[in-house]
């Protein structure tokens, strides 16, 4: 067993909340899954992370266990929807993803609930990715750009398989370095991720919050859309107007306030 240091975390509102989705919850209440190709065996001990199989560095960084949360939910909004996400989802982190594992998870994210994106990126692993002993890894971008639009679909990706295989060409290829999109400022690198085939605003923000770290991106999908309508009090309102709206009113940590209102949408709904 290795504990972190009094930094609290809740493994089952992280794991659970629609940013990852290969993660297996076992019967001792513990998670295993991978961390790029790396096995990693985790669970929730009072509070804080317990590594028994993996890095403890590694998994500390993935989970974001650097971030202050007591700073964050300071920023929180005042209003009772961001309160009540906050007293619900306490503990929920904000997980620093692999770049392309990201980028093209979100790409067959489109119009697809999270059960079915979970499905599509297990069908992914299992048929390009490398057997480990807690699952496959998500496979490279110069593996999914041999493959065909066929062998995608094949995977349950329908239209988003040429989108996938399109971006893992320019990746592999080299004609954008998702590592260097890094050093952009947030305008400019979103503005360089929606060239990317398959990659539209919504799908650029959740890769801007989980991979590249930019806590204030705020994606707006069905669910934060109707929530961000009810903040207006029914006010309607165009994407980009309902973007500025989140912006404006859910502070500088926007994409927390954002996760924790999607996860308390989703169970509220259930």
């Amino acid at each position: 067993m290795r504990l972190t240091d009094s930094v609290p975390i809740s493994l089952d509102l992280t794991l659970r909340s629609g940013q990852v989705f290969h993660w297996e919850h076992q019967a001792d209440g513990s998670w295993t899954g991978l961390i790029g190709d790396t096995p990693v065996r985790v669970a929730e001990k009072n509070g804080l992370l317990d590594v028994s199989r993996g890095s403890l560095a590694l998994a500390e960084n993935y989970f974001a266990l650097d971030h202050p949360l007591e700073e964050i939910y300071a920023e929180f909004p005042r209003d009772p929807m961001s309160a009540e996400a906050l007293e619900l989802c306490r503990g929920l982190r904000i997980i620093r993803q692999p770049r392309w594992e990201c980028l093209a998870t979100f790409i067959t994210s489109s119009m697809k609930q999270v059960a079915h994106i979970r499905s599509m990126s297990l069908s992914l692993r299992k048929a390009f990715g490398r057997p480990t002993e807690y699952g496959y890894t998500y496979p490279l971008p110069e593996i999914l750009a041999a493959s065909s639009e066929q062998a995608l679909r094949a995977c349950g990706l329908g239209y988003r398989a040429p989108n996938l295989l399109a971006t893992a060409g320019i990746v592999a290829r080299g004609n954008v370095d998702l590592d260097a999109l890094a050093g952009l400022e947030t305008p400019a690198l979103l503005e360089a991720l929606v060239k990317l085939p398959g990659v539209g605003v919504k799908v650029a923000n959740c890769v801007l919050l989980f991979a590249y770290e930019r806590l204030d991106a705020v994606p707006i999908d069905v669910w934060i859309h109707r929530v961000l309508i009810a903040m207006r009090r029914g006010r309607g309102g165009t994407p980009a107007q309902l973007a500025r709206y989140a912006r404006k009113n859910l502070g500088p940590y926007a994409g927390y306030v954002q996760q924790y209102l999607f996860h308390r949408a989703r169970v509220s709904s259930k």
